[in-house]
């Protein structure tokens, strides 16, 4: 399983300092766990394949396009930093 941990600093409260947690098997297009925490407190979820290809669809993307910049947005970290914006809510 291959795991990495992103600090994130979200648009809605700039001066939060919050961590994300992406843990996969294969690829991301296949699902993945997400844990994000402020310090004290913690969220944990799952995105299976069928929510990653549901999702692509509506955006109109291809599902490796999808991936992609999933990639980009949860795995990068420091080289996509200003490039994403999260909001926290």
């Amino acid at each position: 399983m291959e795991k990495t941990l992103n600090r994130i600093h979200p648009v809605s409260d700039p001066e939060a300092t919050y961590f994300l947690q992406v843990s996969w098997e294969k690829d991301l297009g296949t699902g993945f766990s997400i844990l994000l925490s402020d310090g004290q407190c913690s969220w944990a979820g799952t995105v299976s394949e069928a929510e990653i290809s549901r999702e692509a669809a509506e955006m109109e993307m291809n599902k490796e396009k999808y991936v992609e910049e999933l990639k980009k947005a949860l795995v990068t970290g420091e080289e996509s930093a200003g490039k994403y914006n999260f909001v926290i809510s």
